[in-house]
């Protein structure tokens, strides 16, 4: 069995030897959209995270039997041409569930807490010379009491809830599809849920329903203290006008691990804000602990064994 993955340097260093074990594997570190079409000449199972697999890579392998997504999301497939040539598509499920609830609650807390500024005050020597067992100014925002509005109650999004109550928070949702299926906390509208959180947390998919549902007028309904964090896909919120409400200090902060386009473009309005103080921002890794990497790797590998 040929096994191709295309881009497997966006996995890190992790073994690979589930998926060797289950034939001859060819891995490449990334693909431009012209190698693609000669490296997955001979594939039959194919193995991509980012890469576009659309009409003209589906042809230019005639022996493929067996599409395998290293992520959660496969809008980068022509999920219809692939179903057309009947060639299977298979993603892995919750593999990062913990680790993207992790992520978020350290985004949070290094926003409400600030850690760095204590830190470097006390590496920069100001502390000894303070006279001051303590840093006056160094008040922190505490959980407990705030309200957790969470955008998209899937997997990870009932994570986040549980370890919010957990703080002692009070948690709401607003769900995308429309379909309020959860009953351990209220529902409301996306208006309702912006005007009475202090922090709002996004794990929803991108999709037609999603695609730049936080802009420029849902920014003006939170509170002027209020965090917003996107964990979910970017896209989802309108990175100009997030980075416009930074700088006019419109809400009290922001965090997002994941950008429109990516890496970040150097002109992305995010990166030349007025207040980075107030702005958090990490390269897409709220999947990629060590532990999920691996249940990542061990899931592509049973798709396959499934496949075959």
């Amino acid at each position: 069995m040929n096994i191709v993955f295309l881009d497997a340097a966006t996995v890190g260093e992790v073994s690979l030897s589930p998926i060797s074990r289950l034939g001859d594997l060819t891995t490449y570190p990334t693909s431009t959209p012209q190698q693609v079409l000669e490296r997955v000449k001979d594939a039959e199972v194919l193995i991509i995270n980012k890469i576009k697999v659309d009409k003209n890579l589906i042809d230019a392998a005639p022996k493929l039997a067996l599409i395998c997504e290293a992520a959660t999301g496969v809008n980068n497939i022509d999920l219809k041409y692939a179903a057309s040539k009947g060639i299977p598509v298979r993603n892995v499920a919750g593999y990062s569930t913990d680790a993207v609830a992790q992520l978020t609650f350290t985004q949070i807390l290094c926003l409400l807490s600030r850690p760095y500024e204590s830190d470097s005050f006390i590496k920069s020597g100001e502390y000894s010379q303070s006279g001051l067992f303590t840093k006056p100014d160094a008040q922190f925002t505490e959980l407990a009491g705030k309200t957790m509005g969470i955008i998209g109650m899937g997997a990870i999004g009932s994570r986040v809830a549980s370890i919010a109550q957990a703080f002692g928070m009070k948690v709401v949702y607003f769900s995308t599809s429309g379909t309020s299926h959860c009953s351990l906390y209220p529902s409301l509208s996306l208006e309702d849920l912006l005007a009475q959180s202090d922090i709002v947390s996004i794990h929803a998919p991108l999709n037609e329903r999603t695609k730049g549902l936080i802009g420029e007028q849902q920014l003006k309904m939170m509170k002027p203290g209020a965090i917003i964090v996107n964990m979910a896909r970017g896209g989802i919120i309108d990175e100009e006008a997030l980075a416009q409400a930074i700088s006019e200090g419109q809400i009290g902060g922001a965090a997002t691990d994941v950008f429109t386009a990516e890496p970040v473009k150097e002109e992305n309005p995010l990166l030349h804000t007025t207040k980075p103080e107030r702005l958090l921002l990490t390269p897409h890794i709220g999947w990629a602990s060590k532990e999920a990497v691996e249940r990542l790797i061990e899931g592509v590998a049973d798709n396959i064994r499934k496949g075959f």
